[in-house]
Parts: structure tokens; C-alpha cells; sequence
């Protein structure tokens, strides 16, 4: 599936990420199946159905599995929950929720069915209840008793057959979790922390939890009329200087793969929450990126995240019928492709046959790899479709495109009709990391233009603050805590004076005007 030679070079690069669903959502057919597992609820990626954007905690919002580039005989799983988790966002910043499961699913012979489910649940501990401050001085290490808000997982391995239960045993106990990013004054080397929170655990895997930058580089403004209906809007990466919580887990290959020779698994994630009969309900999944936001129409989004991939059959019309190229016609008059599309069916649900493709495969919508393709050392951003057989969609790496590669697929790619569409975002606005877990360190709360930068001194940070000329400082790292102190006791001066005057002001008012009585 290398590229071909002529490209229709077109400047609508902003059109891909409403596409991106489609290509990855291709492929939902499945037959039923029943089993032991969450109830289905009448209720994924970033706020993309109707109930679950109202409970961000248990919004998962992608889903990545990739050989590991520095470990080739480990498999590399990472999934986030809490989309667009805004650094500064204290006083209590961004806890992973107590009454959830967080699952991973692994389908190690290609029946739509997982085989393995790695479940994560958190425990909270607060130090001292009597303050608003989440940590109430710098954190140095994830045992600092400056740290007020710690929390602590769990990790259970399930083995499963015909979706029941065989077998389960727990891989980690009271591991912790590395916290929010407050800022460089309460936390100055936070990638210390995140190292700290790096564990060894049972089964040779290797585990993180913890915050981090959200991975996922894209234009999100394609629900405007798809980039303002006239690419006015594109360009831009919308989740840039957000962060997400993550799981990660760094995982012996030979573990999770049915035998060498079936190498391929299925990966997905889902969501449980305990409703108030003490029942486990399922609110949240994802696999591929995008299939719910653009894919699935806004009757079924709730339905999609409460089912499972052994059911997927009933929202097929919705892949082989895709309502996106259509809307990209009637606005920008790129004539859609003629369906069915049974390109996208056999491609995105079933896998690449002769890449990622299991034998016998039941089609059905998750992430597949083919875990004996080796990483590269130079990744292609839209994977295979530039011959790089290790991206995706083998699979989905940090660094793979795959608003551009699930748009230009959706449009025709596959189908002879070459061309070179996206959404101009070509890379994730920070660098990953060459080792596990491999995700960027998150943004941090202490920035934007107020944040000292090198070219000033601590005077011009400090007028900047409060308006007025301060005695320098010392130039250490308290500055930026130091001039918010002058800017706080400035506004309470403001205040101290404009209460006494209100107060003064109110006796003269009392003196003259006695309250009105019966």
C-alpha cells in the first residue's frame, strides 16, 4: 500500500479530521454474543456522545498499541480518560474517579472477543482535609508530605472465555499514581515524578499511571460547516497545552499474542461506572479514533459506547454509507466515492489482509497490530499509507497521523482516487519521549504570558503583576511565587481600603436614615 506517484495537491488539508471517523470506524460487522460483563447502558475519544461528555472522568478519548521501538519484544499499550484537562484547573485538578473501571481489552485470536482484560481501579488518600490546597508546599518526590491529594491503583488480569471469567489475578497493588502538574513552584521536576511513578509490576510488565500531554495532534474546528465551510478555519491544533490521564503498560509480546503464528491482536478500551444499585454499567469504549464523533450519527453515540465489538453489526450502515464524504461534496464539491463502501469494511474492521488481518477474523471496529512487524526507526507519519508497515493502521503509534490517513482513505484512496487531504496538522505540538511511557510530560499550570521568561528581570515580572514598580528580588526560583505574592497583597490592600471606606460610609448612611420599622 505505498503511495502512488501523482497527488491531487489541494490546499483543503483542513478537511481531514471529520473523515479520519469514518476510515476508522469502517468496518462495524459482527454477529451477536452474550457473556458475564458490564450492563449496557443507555448512555470514544473527546466528548463525542451526548451523555459522556457530561462526565469527562470516564471519557476515554484514544486508545494506542504499537511494538516498542526501544523493547521489540514488548508490546507498548497506552489509553487516556478526561479529555481537554486544562493545566491550571486547581484547586482539585484532575483525580483519577474511585467508583469506575478502566479496561483494556485484548483479543488475541480475531472473534471480536477479548481474551485478556487488564482493569485498573484507584483509591484516593488526602492528608489534611482542613485545606483547599492540593499540595500545600514543593513536591519533590511522590512520598512528599507536601503531596496533600495522593492516590494509589490497582491492576487486575482477567483471563476470559466466551466473555466469562477463567481466571484473575492481581499484577499490581497500591502502585502510585504520579499527580497533576500544579506548576514549576509546587512541583519543580516533574519528570521526576513521572519517573518515580514508572513501575515494575507482575508478569514482567511494566506500568504507568499518571497525567500526561494529550498525544492527539489535530484541527478540531471541522464541526464549524467542516473548517468554516470555506477552510477559513484550519490549521490550528486544538488540543495543544491540554493534558489527559493516562494509563500505560509495557507488556511482553509473547503474553498477549494467541501463537507465533497468529501474531495479530485486537486492542480496546472501556469505561465501567457503579450505579446506585452497586451494578457495573459500561458508558465509555473506543478502539480506532474518531469512529464515535464522526462516524456513528447522534441517535446511536450513546448506544455505541454502551456495547461491545461482538455486536457491531448494527451500526454497519453507518461505515458502508458514511455520511462525511457527502458533506465534503456538497461543500467543497469533491465528489464523494460511490458506495458501498466495502473498502472501508474490509480494510478498518477486518484489518489489512496480509498485514494485521487474523485468520477468520469476525469483523468488528478496534485497534489491531500485528505485533511480529518490527518498529522503524524512522516512522512514517501516515504509516501505510507511505509504506511504513509498523504505523497505522497496523496498530496506532504516538507520532502517526491518523486524521490525514483516515481522511484520505475515506475519500477514495484505496479506491484509485489519490489525493493529499488533511487537516494541516502534520505532529504533536511536544516531543515523546524515546522510552516508556513514551507520552509527553503535561503541560504544567504555571504558564502563559505572566510566566517569567528569560529575557525579564523579577522587577518587570512583578509590574507586570501588580502595575507598579517592586524592589527587585533575588532572582531565584521563587520569583513568579513571589511577585503573585505582591500582586495577592496589592488586591488586598484594594480591598482592606474599599472595605473600610463601604463600612464608614454605611454608619454615616445609618446615622441619617434609621431602618424602617412597624
Amino acid at each position: 500500500m505505498a503511495r502512488g506517484a501523482p497527488r491531487v495537491r489541494m490546499r483543503r488539508r483542513g478537511l481531514a479530521l471529520l473523515v479520519c471517523g469514518g476510515l476508522a470506524a469502517g468496518g462495524l460487522a459482527a454477529a451477536g454474543a452474550t457473556g458475564v460483563g458490564p450492563q449496557r447502558a443507555d448512555a470514544s475519544s473527546h466528548r463525542e456522545a451526548p451523555l459522556i461528555s457530561g462526565q469527562p472522568q470516564y471519557d476515554n478519548t484514544d486508545v494506542y498499541a504499537f511494538v516498542s521501538p526501544d523493547k521489540p519484544d514488548t508490546t507498548t499499550l497506552v489509553a487516556n480518560w478526561t479529555p481537554f484537562e486544562e493545566p491550571a484547573g486547581g484547586p482539585n485538578f484532575y483525580p483519577f474517579p474511585e467508583d469506575a473501571h478502566y479496561d483494556l481489552h485484548i483479543d488475541s485470536d480475531g472473534d471480536a472477543q477479548g481474551d485478556l482484560l487488564y482493569r485498573w481501579t484507584f483509591k484516593t488518600q488526602t492528608k489534611n482535609g482542613n485545606t483547599f490546597l492540593y499540595n500545600t508546599g514543593p513536591v519533590n518526590s511522590l512520598d512528599d508530605p507536601n503531596l496533600n491529594v495522593t492516590q494509589t491503583y490497582d491492576i487486575d488480569l482477567l483471563r476470559l472465555k466466551d466473555q466469562k471469567i477463567v481466571s484473575k489475578s492481581k499484577i499490581a497493588d497500591d502502585q502510585p499514581v504520579a499527580p497533576s502538574n500544579v506548576g514549576k513552584a509546587s512541583m519543580p521536576d516533574y519528570k521526576k515524578l513521572r519517573d518515580q511513578a514508572v513501575k515494575k509490576v507482575g508478569g514482567g510488565v511494566t506500568s504507568y499511571v499518571g497525567q500526561a500531554d494529550d498525544p492527539f495532534f489535530l484541527d478540531l474546528r471541522v464541526f464549524d460547516l467542516l473548517y468554516g465551510g470555506n477552510l477559513s478555519e484550519v490549521g490550528r491544533d486544538t488540543l495543544k497545552g491540554y493534558n489527559v490521564n493516562t494509563v500505560a503498560l509495557q507488556v511482553p509480546t509473547a503474553f498477549l499474542t494467541e501463537s507465533k503464528d497468529q501474531p495479530t491482536i485486537g486492542v480496546w478500551s472501556t469505561t465501567s461506572r457503579k450505579d446506585a444499585k452497586g451494578d457495573w454499567t459500561q458508558v465509555s469504549r473506543l478502539g480506532s479514533p474518531l469512529v464515535n464523533e464522526v462516524v456513528n450519527p447522534q441517535k446511536v453515540k450513546d448506544r455505541f459506547n454502551a456495547s461491545s465489538p461482538w455486536n457491531d453489526a448494527q451500526f454497519l450502515p453507518f461505515v458502508t454509507e458514511p455520511e462525511l464524504p457527502k458533506l465534503i461534496e456538497s461543500i467543497y464539491k469533491i465528489k464523494a466515492p460511490k458506495t458501498p463502501r466495502n473498502d472501508l469494511v474490509d480494510v478498518f474492521l477486518k484489518g489489512v489482509k496480509g498485514l494485521n488481518q487474523p485468520p477468520g477474523v469476525r469483523p468488528s471496529e478496534m485497534l489491531r497490530l500485528n505485533t511480529s512487524i518490527p518498529p522503524t526507526s524512522s516512522p512514517k507519519r501516515l504509516g501505510v499509507l507511505e509504506g511504513d508497515k509498523a504505523g497505522f493502521p497496523n496498530g496506532r503509534r504516538l507520532s502517526d497521523d491518523v486524521v490525514d490517513a483516515e481522511l484520505q482513505v475515506v475519500e477514495g484512496e484505496l479506491l484509485g482516487k489519490k489525493n493529499d487531504l488533511g487537516d494541516a496538522v502534520d505532529a504533536n505540538d511536544k516531543k515523546f519521549e524515546s522510552s516508556f511511557p513514551y507520552v509527553a510530560l503535561p503541560t504544567e499550570g504555571s504558564r502563559g504570558p505572566l510566566a517569567k521568561t528569560k529575557s525579564q528581570s523579577d522587577t518587570e515580572v512583578r509590574d507586570q503583576l501588580t502595575g507598579s514598580s517592586v524592589s527587585s528580588g533575588s532572582g531565584d526560583d521563587n520569583t513568579l511565587l513571589t511577585a503573585s505574592a505582591a500582586a495577592a497583597g496589592a488586591g488586598f490592600l484594594l480591598i482592606g481600603t474599599g472595605l473600610l471606606w463601604w463600612r464608614s460610609r454605611s454608619r454615616r448612611r445609618a446615622r441619617f436614615n434609621p431602618p424602617y420599622s412597624m
